[in-house]
């Protein structure tokens, strides 16, 4: 891992600010959603966009559907108002009910979460697919959990929490298996998946043929007691925070969360099992977003400053591993030889060639899957690499040669000849204008050299005799090859 940036996917179109990014499920694009209503997604590989949809409202959170390697459908939790499936290929909304369907004419009950007036809060609703994409969950603000069949657009159960707070943030471990919900009430919770992780929706059917003479919204909540159960809380009994962006690591066996505090940078790590393992402490800066690597003990937090920080462990180099003679000086230590060290071997101590044991062929280019992390339907063309565009480097003597090739040409025997007959544009000014004027191609740039005797012989009867004038036709006539005097380029 270099830290260095891979590509860019940069939109001219684009200059609002991005709210939220999310990738595909076999790594070739990103779903982008930005702050002018704008859902982009791109082509990882090509660098290109795909297809741009423009919703009504900007949306805060944006999925892809997991269950597809080449998404058309996902879903758009927008800043205030119902979260909605869009169809990328045909720029279709549907909103998704935020409540228990009302019956009998009856209201429903007020929530604890309303103003004075009786208006709803300004608050955005969280809402995530399963692990195959065929059922979405939503955490209103009445504090429930809705179990919801988005293809029919209705709600096939209902789970409340406990003490009807507004649910923040909601998400799913990588198996699938546990549910994460964050709620106003300082409390995270852990639900496991009572649902199999494949035809849910058939499940779900199963257990409504086993409920009869209940309400509507009995039936609901009796089908979500089959879905849902609560597994553990998280919570900081002392300090009572707010948390900010809690996720699952990537085998789901810890959880992470950080704090909602202006003016602390603190992530905190519990086990499974509800124990606080470590807490984290940054820069006083405020937390905003946190991301667990998806199959390393790496974390990823976002200050509110634009800033990201990558929390890894601080390993400890043991080199006896590579060496098991190998021994650590707490301090430099005088080394005596022993007589014999560096005498040859003996004939007798020499291995023999047929007794060393020969390395198997390796095998450098297939990739062994994680059955840890990886899903049987995953791992058949996933992103392993991203191509690099390398920009040329400018050659270092041509900049040198255009620097200085008026000054070391103007001494030039041949260029002081073209100048007394009024023949200087027939020449070039320097060697790369040569280059370019030149017919038949012949002038290339050398390195300089040491000249031979008989250059030198002919350099000093030049200095003893005047240069005579001659007509330029004769003097194209009768040169012959010679070496520039003060010039690095050769004539030929």
């Amino acid at each position: 891992m270099t830290r260095g940036v891979a590509t860019v996917l940069k939109d001219n179109d684009c200059v609002a600010a991005i709210t939220s990014v999310c990738w595909s499920k076999r790594g070739h694009h990103i779903l982008v959603a930005a702050a002018d209503k704008t859902l982009t997604l791109w082509d990882v590989v090509k660098r290109e966009k795909v297809v741009q949809v423009t919703l009504q409202q900007s949306a805060l959170q944006a999925r892809l559907h997991p269950g597809t390697s080449t998404p058309s459908i996902c879903l758009a939790c927008p800043l205030s108002s119902a979260p909605m499936i869009v169809d990328l290929d045909t720029g279709k909304e549907t909103t998704l009910p935020m409540s228990l369907p009302e019956t009998n004419g009856t209201t429903a009950p007020p929530s604890r979460n309303k103003f004075s007036d009786g208006s709803a809060p300004f608050s955005p609703t969280a809402a995530c697919f399963n692990k195959y994409g065929d059922l979405v969950y939503v955490g209103n603000s009445k504090g429930e959990i809705l179990v919801i069949d988005y293809k029919n657009n209705q709600v096939r159960g209902a789970v409340p929490i406990s003490g009807g707070s507004v649910i923040k943030n909601i998400v799913f471990n990588r198996s699938g298996k546990f549910l994460l919900t964050n709620s106003n009430d300082r409390t995270i919770r852990i639900y496991e998946n009572l649902l199999p992780l494949k035809d849910g929706v058939k499940a779900l059917d199963e257990i409504i043929e086993t409920l009869k003479d209940l309400t509507e919204v009995e039936k609901l909540k009796a089908i979500g007691s089959k879905c849902l159960t609560l597994f553990r809380e998280f919570q900081d009994s002392i300090t009572r925070v707010h948390w900010k962006a809690p996720c699952f690591s990537g085998d789901g066996e810890w959880v992470v969360g950080g704090s909602a505090n202006k003016g602390e940078h603190k992530i905190y790590i519990w086990d499974r099992a509800g124990r606080l393992v470590k807490i984290l402490e940054g820069p006083k800066e405020a937390l905003i977003d946190l991301a667990w690597h998806p199959v390393r003990p790496i974390i990823v937090s976002v200050s509110l400053t634009g800033l990201i920080y990558i929390w890894a462990k601080d390993y400890i180099e043991n080199w006896s591993a590579f060496a098991p003679d190998f021994k650590e000086l707490e301090e430099n230590e005088e080394y005596v030889e022993r007589e014999d060290e560096f005498d040859l071997i003996p004939d007798c101590e020499k291995v023999k060639q047929s007794d060393v044991a020969e390395d198997d062929e390796i095998d450098i280019m297939t990739v062994e899957k994680d059955t840890t992390f990886s899903d049987s339907d995953m791992s058949q063309d996933e992103v392993l690499y991203l191509p690099v565009d390398i920009s040329p480097d400018v050659p270092e003597e041509q900049d040198k040669c255009i620097g200085t090739g008026d000054s070391n040409h103007s001494g030039s025997p041949l260029s002081e000849d073209a100048e007394q007959n009024g023949q200087v544009g027939k020449y070039a000014s320097s060697p790369i204008d040569a280059m370019d004027n030149s017919d038949n191609g012949g002038m290339r740039l050398k390195r300089k050299r040491k000249p031979s005797e008989k250059v030198l012989e002919q350099q000093a009867e030049m200095s003893k005799k005047p240069v005579q004038k001659k007509p330029l036709g004769k003097l194209e006539k009768k040169s012959k090859p010679g070496v520039d005097q003060d010039s690095d380029v050769s004539f030929n």
